[in-house]
């Protein structure tokens, strides 16, 4: 049986990350509200975790979830190398809606998927979110809704989609966006070996951080518009 704390209510909320927290650590999934879309966690490094996201939303491990951050500096110990023109990024959006694809650090103990050796990571705005993952460390996260459906925007519509395969669902209303995050692959800007880079930065998903906010700090750095994806969305 699920159980459902109002974040609005400071004792209900004191109560509900006390229970996400240990769900959590039991390997068990929860929904918390982001500045996005409501997402759906899981412990990052437990794999039979991230499985359990996976199955709960129906979606395969061609689908891995992006990871959730606490803190800026979290990106540097999940990723191999930061490039300078991402740092710059970091520091525009986050915490904010913008995910960003780069290689992971190979040292990492996880499996979130067919990842092909990279990590989707975004640092979210908003009380609950920051102060949980604060508790949690890094979690994937992926938008509270069945593949295929319209991602939650409440901890209700949410609950309508997954029922008991999530332990605990943090409501705090509705969703400040109702947007999805974009995404953006910054893959190419890290050196491979002793070739040089030669790329730029790539929209995977259009999202709640607009093209041109993203060309003004990144400048011819962007890639050209193509048509990014609006499918199944993450948090």
């Amino acid at each position: 049986m699920s159980s459902i704390f109002d974040c609005g209510d400071e004792a209900q909320l004191l109560a509900g990350m006390r229970h996400a927290r240990q769900a959590i650590a039991r390997g068990e999934l929860i929904v918390m509200p982001t500045d996005t879309v409501y997402g759906v966690a899981a412990d990052a490094f437990s794999p039979a975790a991230v499985q359990r996201l996976l199955d709960a939303k129906g979606r395969g491990r061609d689908q891995p979830p992006p990871v959730l951050v606490g803190t800026k500096e979290t990106l540097h110990a999940l990723a191999e190398s930061v490039p300078e023109p991402v740092q710059r990024l970091v520091d525009a959006f986050w915490p904010g809606g913008l995910t960003v694809v780069l290689p992971a650090q190979p040292s990492l103990v996880w499996d979130l998927g067919d990842t092909q050796g990279t990590v989707a990571v975004r640092m979210p705005e908003g009380r609950v979110a920051l102060e949980l993952l604060a508790e949690t460390g890094p979690l994937a996260v992926s938008s509270a809704n069945l593949t295929g459906r319209d991602a939650a925007i409440s901890a209700s519509d949410a609950e309508r989609m997954l029922g008991d395969s999530v332990a605990v669902y943090l409501a705090d209303g509705l969703s400040r966006d109702g947007i999805a995050s974009t995404i953006v692959d910054a893959t190419s800007l890290v050196p491979r070996g002793a070739e040089p880079t030669t790329g730029g930065v790539r929209i995977l998903r259009a999202g709640a951080v607009s093209r041109e906010r993203l060309e003004e700090v990144l400048g011819d750095l962007l890639e050209p518009a193509e048509q990014p994806t609006e499918a199944d969305g993450d948090s």
